[in-house]
């Protein structure tokens, strides 16, 4: 299908997701019509406010699923070529991602088959990566399973903590994909199948993550930090959990070089590192 003028719907639940897409798929030329999103079931953590008329770009129809079998008639009803994916909770079933001619496709933060799952920046920390990674593949049934339309890796740096820090570094790389993805799509191309090597899963942290030991190295008690604030407060335990003078704390923010301040300073099982931001436990 030559690459003209497609309708586009948009399924995500982060605003900045949309705010990127939107301006430039029009520039390539095709039409953006729908966010689909998600109803949330809890209050939007804070800082990250919801898809909504708000916080949707202009000139979309903002559609609210209320759960994954809701999103199949969303997508009937913007009538889109083409479905593009990124930032989204929930396991989309098979007869929504049919519903585009063109198919439809995800933009996951990993570099595929690596970290498939919920939570894959938080594991690239914790796994001791150097770097992040972004992949556009195309969706099936599963999760994060689907062939590869492009994928390139993103640097990795001590102070990367958030997403607010890491995000539009990863978006950038993203979008600068899209062209590739949307010249893959027009020509046909099913893409490439993931290799069967390499497999990881990035599943949500549980209590054999959670409590800190001052033995193990500085970075690796950095990255473990690290990794926590890139769960989302969605795993099922709180962490990470660390003894300090006394209290049990939850570690929020760490830093390898003394940053001046307030930050206080820990051995560790191979150096200091720097308690830049803490609060108690109870």
């Amino acid at each position: 299908m030559k690459q003209v003028g497609w309708r586009i719907a948009l399924i995500t639940t982060v605003p900045p997701v949309a705010a990127a897409l939107v301006p430039t798929l029009r520039e390539l030329g095709h039409d953006p019509v729908a966010v689909i999103s998600a109803r949330r079931k809890q209050p939007a953590p804070a800082g990250r406010e919801p898809m909504g008329d708000e916080t949707a770009p202009e000139g979309l129809d903002v559609l609210l699923a209320h759960d994954k079998w809701s999103v199949e008639p969303l997508v009937r009803a913007s009538r889109p070529d083409l479905a593009l994916c990124w930032g989204f909770p929930w396991r989309i079933p098979q007869a929504a991602l049919d519903v585009p001619p063109l198919g439809s496709v995800n933009c996951h933060p990993a570099l595929l088959p690596r970290h498939r799952g919920p939570i894959p920046l938080a594991w690239a920390f914790r796994d001791g990566d150097a770097q992040f990674g972004v992949t556009w593949h195309r969706m099936d049934a599963e999760l994060d399973t689907g062939p590869i339309l492009a994928q390139a890796a993103v640097p990795m740096l001590d102070d990367d903590f958030g997403i607010d820090v890491v995000g539009p570094r990863m978006g950038a790389v993203a979008i600068g994909l899209l062209p590739q993805v949307l010249a893959r799509i027009a020509a046909g191309d099913p893409g490439d199948p993931q290799p069967t090597e390499g497999v990881t899963w990035a599943g949500h942290f549980d209590e054999d993550y959670a409590t800190v030991d001052w033995t193990q190295p500085a970075r690796r008690i950095h990255d473990q930090v690290r990794a926590w604030a890139f769960t989302f407060g969605l795993s099922p335990v709180v962490g990470p959990i660390a003894e300090l003078d006394g209290r049990r704390v939850r570690l929020i923010r760490t830093s390898l070089t003394d940053p001046g301040g307030n930050a206080q300073r820990v051995e560790t099982g191979d150096g200091p590192l720097w308690i830049v931001e803490s609060e108690p436990v109870d």
